[in-house]
C-alpha cells in the first residue's frame, strides 16, 4: 500500500460512534491524525439508536491505533452544537482542518423496505431525509471555512452505492443516499476553486456491529452468517472504508478524484490496501456478476 502518513493533520468525523464512521476515525487515527469523532451516543446516555457503542470508545480506539483521538458529543442537526464544534476545532488546532467525512446516518430504525412510498409514514421519512441529509449540509455549512481558509483539503460524504446505482427498494431511503452523492458534486463545484476536493464514498456490504448483531454472528464467526444471506460471503469490515480514506487523504493527487462517486472496491486496487484480513472484497464486481449469470464463487471476488 501506497504511504499514507497523515501525521499533523486534523481530521473531523461525523457519526463515529459505530460500524463505517468509527472504522474511518480508526484508521486515520492508525496514519497518525488527530481526529474529532462525534456521535450521539455517549457513556452517560444512548442515542435513539439504543447501541451500546459509545462516541468515548471511537475516541480512546483512535488513539490506541497511533493517533489522537477526540470525543465531542454532537447532535449533527442542531446547527449551534455544530457551529460550536467547529469553532473548538479552530481554537485548539489554530484554525487548521484538513479532513471533513460526512457519515451521519441514524435512518435504519426509519426505514420501510416493503411498502411503496404512500403507503409509508410520512413523518418518519422526513425524519431519515433530516437525519442523513440535513445534518451533512449543517456540518458542511459550518467546517468548510476551515478547509477553505487553507487552500486544501478533502471532503468524504460516506453514501450507499454509486452515481449510476439502479433504485435501492425503497423511497427515501435511496433518495436519501442518491442526495448524498450529489451533494459531493455539488460541493466539489463550490469547492474547487479553493483547492479542496469533494467527493462521495461507498463501502460493499459492511459488517458494522449492527449487522453483526443482525446475522446474530460476531466477527470472530461472522462466516455463519453466510447461510443466511449467500451475499454475506463478500461483507467486508469497516477497517475496508477506513483505509479507503486514509488512502485518499494521503494522496497528493486526490483532487483528481472531486466530484466523484468512489467504492471501497476500486480504491482498493487503486491504493493497493486490503481489509483486516488481507483479503480485497470486489463487491461490485460479485454482484454485477451474480445478477449476470447467478453462480458466482465468493472466493472468486475476495
Amino acid at each position: 500500500m501506497k504511504n499514507t502518513s497523515l501525521t499533523g493533520q486534523v481530521a473531523l468525523v461525523s457519526g463515529a460512534t459505530r460500524g463505517g464512521g468509527r472504522g474511518i476515525a480508526v484508521q486515520l487515527g492508525a496514519a497518525g491524525a488527530t481526529v474529532y469523532v462525534t456521535g450521539r451516543s455517549t457513556r452517560a446516555a444512548r442515542s435513539p439508536m439504543n447501541r451500546p457503542e459509545t462516541v468515548e470508545e471511537t475516541a480512546d480506539l483512535v488513539t490506541a491505533a497511533g493517533g489522537r483521538g477526540i470525543a465531542v458529543p454532537t447532535d449533527h442537526l442542531d446547527p449551534a452544537q455544530v457551529r460550536d464544534l467547529v469553532a473548538r476545532i479552530g481554537r485548539e488546532q489554530d484554525g487548521r482542518l484538513d479532513i471533513l467525512v460526512n457519515n451521519v446516518w441514524g435512518g435504519d430504525p426509519l426505514t420501510v423496505w416493503d411498502k411503496p412510498l404512500w403507503e409509508q409514514p410520512l413523518d418518519d421519512g422526513l425524519r431519515l431525509h433530516r437525519q442523513a441529509v440535513h445534518t451533512h449540509i449543517i456540518t458542511s455549512h459550518h467546517a468548510l471555512p476551515l478547509l477553505v481558509a487553507r487552500g486544501r483539503g478533502l471532503v468524504v460524504e460516506v453514501t450507499d452505492g454509486t452515481a449510476d446505482q439502479d433504485y435501492r427498494g425503497t423511497f427515501f431511503y435511496d433518495l436519501a443516499k442518491s442526495s448524498v452523492i450529489r451533494m459531493a458534486k455539488a460541493l466539489a463545484g463550490d469547492l474547487r476553486p479553493h483547492g479542496v476536493t469533494a467527493l462521495a464514498l461507498t463501502p460493499g456490504f459492511l459488517r458494522s456491529e449492527a449487522m453483526l448483531d443482525h446475522f446474530g454472528v460476531t466477527e470472530a464467526t461472522w462466516r455463519d452468517g453466510i447461510a443466511k444471506d449467500p451475499y454475506f460471503a463478500l461483507s467486508e469490515t469497516p477497517v475496508y472504508l477506513g483505509r479507503a480514506v486514509a488512502a485518499l487523504a494521503a494522496d497528493p493527487r486526490v483532487d483528481r478524484w472531486t466530484g466523484q462517486s468512489l467504492a471501497t472496491w476500486g480504491l482498493a486496487k487503486e491504493y493497493g490496501f486490503a481489509d483486516a484480513d488481507g483479503s480485497r472484497p470486489d463487491w461490485g464486481g460479485y454482484y454485477a456478476e451474480t445478477q449476470r449469470r447467478g453462480d458466482v464463487d465468493p472466493a472468486d471476488y475476495r
